[in-house]
């Protein structure tokens, strides 16, 4: 009798989330895409190797492209491929998502921000937000705003306990 194989977490969840970019930018949609990678940068990315941090996708020729993504190669890496590890990488949409991108980005000035990479079965998929830049007041305004919840919350945990 054959043995069931055991489930383990290792090919799903969260690769990586980019915290700067809800600090900096209000995001009006999200979008989910495909990214088109190398075999030694999905193994990197299975180790947790990537920043993303500074990296925001444009418009070239009618197709979107992720910009500034470092994927740093494994020493273990395949040797014959000379590995770059800030290449642009396309972003796999169908084609009116791609048009209501690029109607958003070049009508509108917004700009594409990736928000999450994250694993989806056996796939990588990155979250792209459609975002507007945050003034230095807003910024401050959110991390006022943030502050008094969380300091809501604490004093309704403490009235709870008593």
């Amino acid at each position: 009798m054959a043995k069931a194989k055991d489930k383990d977490n290792k090919g799903s969840g969260t690769i990586a989330l980019n915290k700067r970019a809800r600090h900096e930018y209000y995001i009006d949609q999200r979008y989910e895409a495909g990214i088109a990678l190398q075999g030694w940068e999905l193994k990197a990315l299975r180790a947790g190797r990537i920043n993303f941090g500074d990296s925001y996708a444009i418009v070239l020729r009618g197709e979107i492209f992720l910009v500034g993504t470092s994927i740093p190669p494994l020493i273990s890496a395949s040797t014959h491929v000379v590995a770059e590890d800030r290449r642009t990488r396309k972003l796999l949409l169908h084609r009116e998502e791609i048009d209501q991108l690029v109607g958003a980005v070049e009508r509108k000035g917004y700009t594409l921000v990736p928000m999450a990479m994250y694993w989806k079965g056996n796939k990588v998929k990155v979250e792209v937000g459609v975002a507007r830049g945050k003034q230095a007041h807003d910024k401050r305004e959110t991390e006022k705003e943030r502050d008094w919840q969380r300091e809501k919350q604490r004093t309704m945990r403490a009235h709870n306990r008593a």
